[in-house]
């Protein structure tokens, strides 16, 4: 009688980040309704969140708990180095015990935001490494990645992607960075971001009523010195657009990614004051593709923020931070509706924004169609990692 196959699944989930949680769900789905027999674990960085909210087995990411909090004091560098190498064995053991390690979209091949090479790009190294030192098929499937000018993060990076066992990208643009950063992508396919295989609720917004997702923005890797400034633009400039709205007796409702977002949609609420401006309480993007679909137009920052809006078909102007965000907007129609967060400018909002509902019921037939052909896609991503994991079935 043959063995039900041991799966574990890895990364930041349960972390407060609703993207790369959706990515999970995505995976469970496939996972549970394909391979009902399998054991499921998973080395994550939230392990509460995870177990009460998906049934997993969890073992946490990090041996120290404070791994991702900035070291003061000789104590606590000391304590993070010896945390390094205990994940060694950590890691080494929980890979050891699965017949194969799904990561699960999310952006883990990439350096678009803030990123030290020595916390998740290691913990990303670690596993590829041990999964082969094991003979444990470890998948990166449906990522993002972008080319990385730091030394360290882009090795640990490549590495990460060479000792795969199976590699397939969420954009073109991520699989020609792995390219361009020495890693063989020529049996690498790409599909569209996993989210998209999820249930997509039903309903219609109410009319006029306008979406505004926002983000703790402070740049990217190569922006550390002027981090400051660049929030505190990017949060002027939405508190500007949200008065403006208001100023138009439209309803707003702000929307987050990620829980330290709350503080951009805390400012706003107090700075507006207005009756018409509410806040979401979304826990899962489940939750979040719910609020969305209850709004009229989106106006968004995050990267699953936006393709959520896309998802339930709402027209979309993306303040993006990385060139994925100005790819997916031009995959699913709606070129020409994305700023960088860094440098979004007011004025040319209000125009985009204006325009995206002159345009409306164009743009929503459009993203209705591009959604069904993504759907149709993933159902082929699934079948692909089903022959490459687990010999093509059940």
């Amino acid at each position: 009688m043959k063995r039900a196959p041991r799966v574990g699944v890895f990364g930041l989930l349960g972390s407060g980040n609703l993207g790369n949680d959706g990515s999970l769900e995505a995976v469970l789905g496939y996972l549970r309704a394909e391979y009902p027999d399998a054991v499921l674990s998973a080395l994550v960085g939230g392990p509460e969140i995870v177990r009460e909210r998906y049934g997993l087995d969890t073992t946490p990411l990090h041996w120290n708990q404070s791994e991702y909090e900035t070291a003061s004091g000789l104590r606590s560098v000391a304590l993070k180095g010896f945390g390094k190498l205990v994940d060694i064995a950590r890691t080494a053991a929980w890979v050891r015990k699965q017949d194969v390690v799904i990561v699960p979209g999310m952006g883990v091949l990439e350096a678009t935001l803030p990123l030290r090479p020595w916390g998740f790009p290691y913990s990303l190294f670690l596993l590829s490494a041990t999964g082969r030192l094991f003979g444990t098929k470890v998948a990166l499937v449906c990522v993002g990645a972008n080319h990385i000018s730091a030394r360290a993060t882009r090795t640990l990076v490549r590495w990460s992607g060479r000792l795969a066992a199976y590699r397939s990208y969420r954009d073109d643009i991520s699989r020609d960075a792995m390219r361009a950063m020495g890693v063989d992508t020529s049996a690498d396919q790409v599909y569209p971001d996993l989210a998209f295989s999820l249930p997509t609720p039903a309903g219609d917004g109410e009319p006029g009523t306008v979406g505004v997702g926002v983000m703790a923005y402070y740049g990217g890797n190569d922006d550390r010195a002027e981090a400051d400034r660049i929030y505190r633009h990017y949060v002027d400039t939405m508190n500007r657009f949200v008065a403006w709205l208001v100023d138009q007796g439209r309803g707003v409702r702000l929307f987050i990614g990620d829980r330290i977002d709350r503080q951009v949609v805390d400012e706003i609420l107090e700075k507006t004051a207005s009756p018409l401006v509410t806040a979401a309480s979304a826990e899962t993007l489940d939750d979040l593709m719910h609020e969305m679909a209850a709004v009229d137009s989106v106006v968004a920052t995050r990267y699953h923020n936006v393709l959520c809006a896309l998802k339930v078909a709402k027209p979309t102007v993306a303040i993006g931070y990385a060139p994925k965000n100005d790819v997916l907007m031009a995959e699913m129609g709606l070129e020409g509706f994305t700023q960088r967060a860094k440098s979004v400018a007011f004025d040319r909002l209000v125009e985009q924004f204006t325009e995206l509902e002159n345009r409306s019921a164009e743009l929503r037939q459009t993203l209705l169609e591009r959604n069904e052909m993504n759907a149709q896609r993933l159902k082929d991503q699934f079948a692909a990692l089903s022959a490459a994991l687990f010999g093509g079935g059940r």
